[in-house]
């Protein structure tokens, strides 16, 4: 569970960085593509979130 842990702060950590250059770039095109960058990688966060948390209650949580 420790590596899952490890790779969801990443994939955060990630996201904020990408977060940070797009609020910083001066093209548009590369703050508008570091800006998907940010959205997809927290989404993708947020799903090793969920999935974790559904293996470790063995219920799916409520949304």
């Amino acid at each position: 569970m420790g590596d899952i842990r490890e790779q969801l702060d990443r994939l955060r950590n990630d996201a904020a960085d990408c977060k940070s250059i797009s609020d910083l770039a001066t093209d548009l095109r590369k703050r508008e593509l570091f800006a998907r960058l940010a959205d997809h990688l927290s989404a993708l966060a947020s799903e090793v979130e969920r999935a974790t948390a559904v293996t470790v209650s063995g219920t799916p949580p409520e949304l």
